[in-house]
């Protein structure tokens, strides 16, 4: 298993012998307006570059996943760059039919026991905050990945830590978690995603595990930098969070 940071939540794992392109926000730097009701209004997003082409990311690839479709995961860039008969995994009917208005023409919804090739996909839920803050949050989704020659790996998406989360840690023992860790918030309402709390109830639940923390630094509403999760991770003596700089790659 190889997982290849791009920018935010946007991934490329490779997986059981396919290449999969996780929530692609490719634009350039600076494209699109700030998130309202939010931190740094003075900051266009992306608030940073893509560590590489959008041509080389895409290159090669078997299957995109897309969780939700956010800005900040589904980009008008993204839309543009991938081929139109391209698979697309999505959370749900509402929108693979969106996906399918931009043109693409292989979307399939993920369930439980989605297969792709010989991988096995399975959809599991997520919740884009606490609260009244749902409402406009939305719908969310993360996906388990197993093969009879790989490690279990977790995506959780755009969720908190909640029950659900611990359940799927239960059920699957995932080796490898990815958890979008940048306490992302508006002015109200608390935390969108994952903050150093949420990362460190994560750890409890799988100590043994490898986490990595994305959707970081890259969108104008993030509250939790790299250096201050890394400072919690060396002041909790934790030594299996990874914190990646965007365009880090690790193999598992």
């Amino acid at each position: 298993m190889n997982i290849h940071q791009i920018r935010n939540a946007t991934m490329v794992v490779e997986y059981g012998g396919k290449r999969f392109l996780i929530d692609p926000m490719l634009a350039e730097k600076g494209t699109y307006p700030p998130f309202p009701n939010s931190p740094r209004q003075d900051q266009k997003n992306p608030i940073v570059e893509l560590p590489a082409t959008i041509d080389k990311i895409v290159q090669n690839i078997d299957a995109v996943i897309v969780t939700h479709l956010h800005l900040d995961h589904w980009d008008d860039a993204a839309k543009e760059s991938l081929p139109k008969d391209i698979k697309i995994f999505s959370q749900n009917e509402e929108d693979a039919t969106e996906i399918q208005k931009a043109g693409f023409q292989n979307v399939e919804v993920l369930q439980e026991d989605t297969v792709f090739e010989d991988i096995q996909l399975i959809k599991t839920k997520g919740k884009h905050g606490r609260g009244e803050i749902l409402k406009l949050a939305g719908q969310v989704c993360g996906v388990v990945f197993k093969h009879v020659t790989e490690k279990t790996l977790y995506v959780a998406g755009d969720t908190v830590w909640y029950e659900a989360v611990q359940d799927v840690i239960e059920t699957h023992e995932p080796d490898i978690l990815v958890v979008n860790g940048g306490d992302n918030q508006f002015l109200q309402g608390g935390s969108l995603v994952m903050g150093k709390d949420d990362i460190y109830e994560v750890y409890k639940a799988a100590p043994n595990a490898k986490i990595i923390s994305v959707h970081m630094e890259a969108v104008n509403h993030w509250t939790l930098s790299r250096e201050e999760l890394k400072q919690f991770i060396k002041e909790k003596s934790i030594s299996n969070v990874l914190v990646p700089d965007d365009g880090e790659f690790y193999s598992f």
